[in-house]
């Protein structure tokens, strides 16, 4: 069996560095002090660090694609095509979904493209996909491209390769707009929304298990896609949704985006609440077909990958008609899914028995 940690991600050793840095960071915040911003050290393990001005307040995410491209260069040997478009918006997503889910509204998203060696650039055509989606991304977020950089990092970054990140700057205005879970109550409803398959996370685990598929790569799905075609459907980006909520004064209490631990990411908030699941999305090929040849437990998956939902709004029961029309004004597919109430951190996810417990996600130092 291939789990996510002997593909090389684990989080018992992830986690703890974040903490120490949150804890270290805490440490810095009489800094600004004097500049008329006060930290809002709450925010601290959230999605966005957030810092407070005297009519709104700022957010600022850092994020990385992972390993989604290296799917991308093996596909492209056996199509012709890059994909880089979509890598692009994956991206992206994975930056300014980060900043939505705190109540943000991008303002301007910031490129890091580190390559190994500069001749990576000289693929025009990949290069102009990586542009162009890079530009298609930022408009469907709703903000400017601001720059970046793009180092030549020899013997850090494998010669052929390039490292993908970036990071966003966004707003919270009015301050009521502010999403870090402590309007979290007893009886609030989960509204999952769907996701376009595996997004940009487990994509480690998915390349091992490459060697172990007849035909790997090109092995056909029921949908008639070959594999590597699936996994690089890119990321949904949810920004300008939850923009249009918050603007029309739906009330949200907390906002999840689904990547890293999987559905562990219902439980983030720091409040002791039991999450029940009692209606999931249906759990798309892609993940079966990954759960078949990695031989993990349905928990596991559910561990590790979003499994159809790739970002969660909890929200009191009054609200639930509201987002689900609006969603699907977008085109995405909410579904009512289940409840919180008082209780020990856990997710249950009642159509499969499984129970994700609290102790497995401890990504947030207490404040």
């Amino acid at each position: 069996m291939l789990t996510y940690s002997k593909s090389g991600v684990d989080y018992k050793l992830l986690d703890p560095a974040k903490r120490l840095g949150q804890i270290a960071g805490l440490k810095t915040i009489n800094n600004v002090c004097d500049t008329g911003f006060r930290e809002l050290s709450k925010s601290r393990g959230e999605t966005a660090y957030i810092l407070e001005s005297k009519d709104c307040y700022y957010a600022f995410v850092e994020e990385g694609l992972g390993t989604k491209n290296l799917v991308a260069d093996e596909m492209s040997k056996i199509t012709g095509k890059t994909y880089y478009d979509a890598i692009a918006m994956d991206t992206v997503a994975a930056i300014v979904n980060d900043l939505t889910a705190v109540g943000a509204r991008p303002l301007t998203v910031l490129a890091y493209w580190g390559v190994g060696y500069s001749e990576w650039f000289s693929d025009k055509d990949r290069l102009k996909d990586l542009v162009n989606g890079w530009k298609k991304a930022c408009d469907q977020a709703g903000a400017t491209w601001g720059g970046g950089e793009t180092p030549s990092m020899s013997d850090v970054i494998k010669e052929g390769v390039i490292n993908l990140a970036g990071a966003s700057f966004g707003i919270i205005k009015p301050k009521k707009r502010l999403i870090i879970g402590d309007k979290l109550k007893a009886g609030d409803r989960i509204i999952i929304l769907q996701s376009n398959g595996i997004h940009a996370n487990g994509l480690s685990l998915a390349r091992k298990i490459v060697k172990y598929i007849p035909g790997g790569y090109k092995a056909r799905l029921d949908t008639g896609n070959m594999f590597g075609e699936e996994l690089l459907k890119p990321t949904i980006i949810y920004s300008k949704f939850v923009d249009k909520l918050l603007n029309n004064n739906v009330d949200i209490h907390y906002m999840v985006n689904i990547t890293g631990h999987g559905w562990r990411k219902l439980m983030r908030a720091t409040q002791q609440f039991t999450y029940i699941v009692d209606t999931a999305p249906k759990i798309p090929e892609l993940f079966t077909f990954i759960q078949k040849y990695s031989q993990l437990t349905l928990k596991e998956m559910y561990e590790t990958f979003n499994m159809g939902g790739g970002f969660a709004l909890i929200s009191p029961q009054s609200e639930i008609r509201n987002i689900i029309t609006s969603a699907n004004k977008f085109k995405i597919k909410a579904y009512d899914a289940g409840y919180i109430k008082k209780g020990e951190k856990k997710v249950i996810i009642n159509p499969y028995k499984i129970i994700l417990e609290g102790k497995s996600l401890e990504v947030k130092m207490k404040v």
